[in-house]
């Protein structure tokens, strides 16, 4: 469904401020917070449209609204302004994994150790061989999300299932040529992950794809910056590697 300027424009409103602040979305608060140059009411009909296209949901009828997982894509897809990491993100990132570069083992235990302290979520990786490597369960414990024991559960019931793991990163639903794949909610295939989602791209060593690098956290992401972060790490990865 294509969407008009203005759905765009609320669309955009309500998915920055979900991730802001992790609560269903009135219309009140977009209209106090945000400039959309219309009424209270088409507001609310706009949102109302919004749902009926799958792009927002209404937990309770009082409640606010929630983005859906078709609503991050088109938000990362076609709204985000990406940020360029800067020389020193890349810098201390190398720096970081340099000493490892020529054992690979050693080198992804430091890179999910890098990716989690940079993105501030739990980055893993797993490859071709099935070896997986995790870091930054700490980081997931602050995230309001992981306080039900359900979903973090999950994520590490999932940590421990490599082959299920690996044909969770063969799946893509992206509809672009960026190599950063998400995938998000009931897509990681479990339950109880709704609130969650996953940022990865795939890497190769000596021309064949060897295995996948992401993070898990909220879909609740500085995505402008976490996409060309996880970008960056899986092609230093590659980089590295290549000298094995």
């Amino acid at each position: 469904m294509e969407l008009s300027e203005r759905q765009i424009k609320i669309l955009k409103a309500v998915i920055e401020e979900y991730i802001e602040n992790g609560e269903p979305v009135g219309s009140e608060v977009l209209e106090k917070k945000y400039e959309l140059g219309v009424s209270p009411a088409t507001v609310r009909n706009e949102m109302a449209k919004l749902i009926e296209s799958g792009f927002l949901k209404q937990p309770h009828t009082s409640a606010g609204r929630l983005p859906t997982k078709e609503a991050f894509r088109f938000y990362v897809d076609r709204l985000m302004e990406e940020k360029r990491l800067s020389v020193v993100d890349e810098v201390a990132a190398r720096e970081k994994v340099w000493d490892s570069r020529f054992n690979f083992e050693h080198l992804m235990h430091h890179v999910v150790k890098a990716l989690a302290d940079q993105t501030r979520s739990l980055a893993l990786a797993v490859t071709k061989d099935g070896e997986i490597y995790h870091a930054g369960y700490a980081n997931i414990l602050d995230m309001p999300e992981f306080f039900d024991i359900d979903v973090t559960r999950t994520v590490l019931t999932m940590l421990e299932e490599v082959k299920q793991m690996n044909r969770l990163f063969e799946k893509t639903f992206d509809t672009t040529d960026n190599p950063v794949h998400l995938l998000f909610g009931n897509e990681l295939g479990y339950d109880f992950l709704e609130p969650c989602g996953l940022v990865f791209i795939n890497f190769n060593v000596g021309g064949k794809r060897a295995g996948s690098l992401g993070i898990i956290s909220s879909n609740r992401l500085n995505y402008p910056f976490v996409i060309p972060t996880v970008r960056y790490f899986g092609k230093l990865v590659e980089e590295l590697s290549s000298s094995l």
